[in-house]
């Protein structure tokens, strides 16, 4: 498994935040909010699953009350990250960093890996989004 360069995961994390951010701002962090990603890895075929519903998979996800309060306005680490607030970031990138190598060990070089990140909320049992913030970065 390769590890994501520095300058990726720059990238990553910032895209990342202004995605969580704008997420609670609108007052859309719930319970249930996610943070989930689709990998594009150029010349790998790699199929997508399907829920019973239809609707396609993500590669992966991660509840974003794992470490933030649900119904703020603004991210509020959770009670146990009191007195350390910036690592509640770290562990939430640990995972996320964690997870994207797995989808991009195939490649040794990661130039022109596409990540599709979402923040939202999916109706359930369908799994569209009801609301969602979105961006599409490629890697360096």
């Amino acid at each position: 498994m390769h590890e994501l360069s520095d300058a990726n995961k720059a990238l990553i994390r910032q895209t990342v935040q202004q995605l969580l951010e704008k997420l609670a701002a609108d007052g859309k962090l719930v319970g249930d909010s996610l943070l989930e990603f689709w990998v594009e890895v150029p010349g790998l075929q790699h199929s997508r699953g399907t829920f019973r519903g239809g609707f396609l998979m993500p590669d992966s996800f991660i509840y974003v009350t794992d470490y933030f309060l649900s119904g703020e306005a603004a991210l509020k680490p959770l009670p146990s990250y009191t007195g350390e607030p910036s690592r509640v970031w770290d562990d939430l990138f640990d995972e996320l960093f964690y997870q994207i190598e797995i989808f991009t060990s195939p490649v040794l070089d990661p130039r022109g890996i596409t990540l599709e990140l979402w923040a939202g909320n999916r109706l359930r049992p369908e799994g569209e989004w009801i609301y969602a913030v979105d961006r599409k970065i490629e890697l360096a």
